[in-house]
């Protein structure tokens, strides 16, 4: 009996002890991130402020501005917000059918042994570093992009374009799509495709009008994901977008430049005006990631309760 109640002790004391070490982990992953955005807000900002040492930099005028340019210190990132949102969301638009068709196939229509072979394919994928798609895009989709460029008739920068861009993130963001919808996919009820087929559906009609219904919401996160990946890439896109000093870019073939291209831009700089205002842009980033996300998980809620 005592030993038993000193067994127990002994348990409630470890339980404790590893309790308070998650929670000191938790704490410290979130410290993190608190002094991460804390000390890109107040880089940030600086520039805004009155008394800023290398000159007062109009907000309005940065938020709403057409041109970028660092020799003339003209730093407006309205054109570069909305190329940023055209590179990811065209890229989305690309990649999503793609990466859905894939993963109905995968979970649901290949061959076990084939699937798993195809699945750790994508894995693979997702860990390739972004500069060795960065390379890829340089010499493989640049190409592709200016050989169609040159057979239409129109004339491109090398063929770094903002049709190249799209092309690389939605390669990018494929792995990401395609691995959240294969789990999505997989989890659905089996007793659902059973009832389906039961009524005289064929498999491809469940698989399109059950199987993807009911994994919608899965897939949909999966889209989320894919599309923070999309504007959260920087080393790739500075490779393949030409960094365009004006805009907004709607031409497929001409050259254009996003928020994370522009931070990559003169890293080798410690201080200055330019070195800070390279925050703003990253606080405007943050920004963008955080509405398109709250607007997307909105959009993901209402598709998650249709029925």
């Amino acid at each position: 009996m005592f030993a038993n109640s000193k067994r127990i002790k002994r348990n409630k004391t470890i339980d404790k002890v590893f309790r308070y070490l998650f929670m000191g982990m938790a704490v410290l992953s979130a410290s993190f991130i608190i002094i991460i955005v804390a000390f890109v807000c107040i880089k940030g900002i600086s520039p805004f402020l009155p008394g800023y040492e290398f000159g007062q930099v109009d907000l309005w005028s940065f938020l709403t501005g057409s041109v970028y340019r660092q020799d003339t210190a003209t730093y407006g990132v309205g054109f570069i917000i909305i190329n940023t949102l055209i590179c990811s969301f065209l890229a989305l638009l690309l990649s999503f059918p793609i990466s859905v068709l894939t993963s109905l196939f995968i979970a649901k229509i290949a061959p076990k042994k084939l699937g798993a072979a195809m699945q750790s394919v994508i894995e693979l994928l997702a860990s390739v570093p972004s500069v060795v798609y960065g390379i890829f895009a340089s010499g493989v989709i640049t190409a592709m992009v200016r050989s169609l460029a040159a057979s239409l008739g129109i004339a491109t920068f090398g063929g770094s374009s903002l049709l190249a861009v799209i092309i690389l993130l939605a390669i990018m963001i494929f792995p990401t799509l395609t691995s959240m919808s294969i789990t999505a996919i997989k989890a659905v009820d089996k007793d659902l495709e059973s009832a389906s087929l039961a009524l005289g559906a064929t498999k491809t009609q469940t698989n399109f009008k059950v199987v993807l219904t009911a994994a919608k919401s899965g897939i949909f996160a999966g889209a989320i994901l894919g599309l923070g990946r999309a504007f959260g890439e920087a080393t790739a896109v500075s490779m393949v977008a030409g960094n365009k000093l004006f805009g907004p870019t709607f031409d497929l073939f001409d050259i254009t430049r996003t928020l994370t291209s522009t931070m990559l831009t003169g890293l080798k700089e410690t201080s200055g005006l330019d070195y800070d205002i390279r925050f703003s842009v990253g606080l405007v980033l943050i920004v963008v990631i955080f509405a398109s996300n709250w607007i997307l998980n909105q959009v993901k809620k209402r598709i998650g309760n249709q029925v």
